[in-house]
């Protein structure tokens, strides 16, 4: 692939790591790729990170045809530069791609944009323990026409940020309200997908748990409205009698990269892992037996984050005393690891620029 690189001629001062957040500091380029549908994906270019000019009547603007991936890039003790499992970020972005009728990205290609774009702004990859470089790739239609109708033209872009930790609690305990009005996604819809849509819905409910001190809301399904789905930004597992139980994928949740290795991680050191339905009523039952463990959200911004506290209906459910369970804390000390290139990687999920 043919990719363009402008340099920006006003490079930015790199924050201090201790001051970062999430999201809030942006890099010095960006790459944008374009699409139609008479010449493909054309006109690959790195240009200096600045803002966008679109139609108005741009469809991303007018029907939300919009998706997009979060993954991160780390720096190892030696000082090179790692990603974790990009192929999976590619391949989810494609299946999100074909729910929401946009053009899909060759494989190999989205992985050359990738790796050249992190190369080039490699230097922005902090050190520090607990930050990483986010890449946020995204994709939009942009046919300049009202009518609805399957995407024709659509742009491409990877923009990346400095990172520190996703909660401002870090790896201690979080409290989740469990949300009992609104719902996320239903079988069929778009809660598969990583779209936008997803979550400006969700704000609504976030909104109301943040004003109740709560980090984050628990979806749950929308048709029974009783069975656990997932955390606003995370999947979710817990720990019950032994067993790590986390909901199934059955189209209205999004597959995690962070679910989906934590799984094949556990299973390969022996633990017992269910992907089934679970409801609010186990939930408290096992609260109540002494069954329920740990709990945990698990997604790229946040790693791996615990559950201290569950709320539903003004019903308190306190898990593990408020602490971090051993299994939360294993996960979190063995996937950074890996990430950051401390623990073996046995699974090959490691990606070496």
């Amino acid at each position: 692939m043919n990719i363009s690189i402008t340099k920006t001629t006003n490079p930015q001062v790199k924050p201090d790591s201790s001051t970062l957040g999430f999201g809030k500091v942006f890099t010095d380029h960006m790459f944008i790729m374009d699409y139609s549908a008479d010449k493909g994906w054309h006109d690959a270019r790195i240009v200096p990170f600045g803002r966008l000019a679109i139609h108005p009547a741009s469809t991303v603007l007018h029907y939300g045809s919009e998706i997009f991936e979060g993954l991160k890039a780390y720096r190892r003790a030696d000082g090179e530069v790692q990603l974790f499992r990009p192929l999976e970020n590619i391949r989810r972005m494609n299946r999100s791609a074909v729910r929401m009728c946009l053009p899909e990205i060759p494989e190999d290609m989205a992985l050359e944009a990738l790796t050249t774009f992190i190369n080039l702004e490699k230097d922005w990859v902090p050190s520090a323990n607990g930050t990483s470089l986010y890449i946020r790739p995204f994709m939009f239609g942009n046919d300049e026409t009202l009518g609805v109708h399957a995407v024709k033209n659509a742009t491409f872009i990877i923009i990346t940020s400095p990172v520190g930790s996703y909660y401002k609690e870090g790896i201690n305990p979080v409290k989740i309200m469990i949300e009992s009005e609104d719902v996320r996604a239903v079988r069929g819809g778009t809660g598969e997908a990583k779209c936008g849509g997803n979550y400006a819905a969700s704000n609504r409910a976030g909104e109301r748990a943040e004003k109740l001190g709560y980090s984050q809301v628990l979806w749950l399904d929308g048709v029974h409205r009783k069975y656990i789905e997932e955390v606003g930004a995370m999947n979710v597992m817990f720990k019950i009698d032994g067993e790590i139980v986390t909901p199934m994928l059955a189209g209205s949740i999004l597959p995690g990269i962070t679910r989906k290795s934590i799984i094949e991680l556990l299973k390969s050191e022996g633990y017992k892992v269910s992907e089934r339905l679970i409801s609010v009523d186990e939930l408290e039952k096992a609260l109540e037996e002494g069954k329920l463990e740990e709990a945990w959200g698990c997604g790229t911004a946040a790693v791996v984050s615990p559950i201290g506290e569950l709320c539903y209906k003004d019903k308190k459910f306190v898990i593990n005393e408020g602490k971090i369970g051993e299994v939360t804390q294993h996960l979190y000390d063995t996937l950074t690891g890996i990430q950051w290139g401390k623990v073996e990687d046995k699974f090959n999920w490691v990606y070496k620029l």
